[in-house]
C-alpha cells in the first residue's frame, strides 16, 4: 500500500510539473519572437519603417546575409507603401540568373504595373510562394512574409557593392519619403494623423500615371 502511494503521488508530480511546462512554452514563444523583433530593430524614419540590421539599394529593395553565400531579397516599407494594395506580383523564377539593377519584380494593380529591381547579382534560389496566394503580404509585412526571393551570389563580395552604407540610409530615406509626399500632399497629413507612420494605404487613390511615375523615380525602374 504504502509502495502504491509513493507510485501515485510521484505520478501526480510528474503530471504538474507537465502542466506547468506547457503553461510556459506560450511565454517562452512570445519571448523569443520579441527577441527577434529587437534583433530586427524599429526604427522608423520619416514614417517607415527601417530595420538597422539590413542593407539596402537605392531603388528600395533590402537584402540580409542568411548563411553563405545565399541572400534574402525584400522591397522595404516605403517601396510596399508605394507600391500599395496590388492585385498580383511576378516574381522571377526560381534558377533564372539576376543582375544587380535589372527589373526581376513586377506589382499590378488593375491592369497597370509598376517594376522593382534587384539589389544583388545571382542565381535565384527560391521565390516566396506565399505572394501568389495572398500579395498583400508585402504590405502587411515587407521584412517578413513579405519576402520577395532568395539569391545565391558566387561572389561573396559583390552583394555589398553598390549599396547603402548604414550611416547614409537616414538621409536617403528621408529624401526619398519627401519625394514620395511631393507625388500626393495629402499623403504627408496622412502619415502624421497615423502616429507618424505611414498609411499602407496611402497611394489606393493615386491616379494610375502618377503612380507610376512615383515607382519610376524612387524605384529606379
Amino acid at each position: 500500500m504504502v509502495v502504491l502511494l509513493v507510485i501515485v503521488t510521484f505520478a501526480v508530480f510528474i503530471a504538474i510539473d507537465l502542466l506547468l511546462s506547457r503553461q510556459k512554452v506560450p511565454v517562452a514563444a512570445i519571448a523569443a519572437q520579441e527577441a527577434g523583433k529587437a534583433a530586427v530593430g524599429q526604427e522608423v524614419l520619416s514614417g517607415f519603417h527601417i530595420p538597422a540590421n539590413l542593407k539596402y539599394h537605392p531603388g528600395h529593395t533590402w537584402m540580409l546575409k542568411e548563411r553563405k553565400n545565399v541572400h534574402r531579397v525584400g522591397a522595404d516599407e516605403l517601396a510596399a507603401v508605394l507600391a500599395g494594395p496590388v492585385d498580383r506580383i511576378e516574381l522571377p523564377k526560381p534558377g533564372q540568373w539576376v543582375r544587380q539593377g535589372q527589373k526581376v519584380f513586377s506589382f499590378f494593380r488593375g491592369g497597370e504595373k509598376i517594376e522593382m529591381i534587384s539589389p544583388v547579382e545571382g542565381e535565384v534560389v527560391e521565390v516566396n510562394p506565399e505572394l501568389a496566394e495572398n500579395p498583400r503580404l508585402l504590405l502587411e509585412d515587407p521584412y517578413g512574409r513579405g519576402w520577395l526571393m532568395t539569391v545565391f551570389s558566387p561572389d561573396e563580395e559583390s552583394p555589398t557593392r553598390n549599396l547603402l552604407p548604414s550611416s547614409l540610409v537616414p538621409a536617403w530615406i528621408r529624401e526619398s519619403a519627401e519625394v514620395f509626399y511631393k507625388f500626393q500632399p495629402q499623403l504627408a497629413g496622412a502619415t502624421a494623423a497615423d502616429g507618424g507612420r505611414a498609411s499602407k494605404d496611402a497611394t489606393a487613390a493615386l491616379p494610375v500615371e502618377r503612380w507610376k511615375e512615383a515607382a519610376r523615380t524612387l524605384l529606379l525602374s
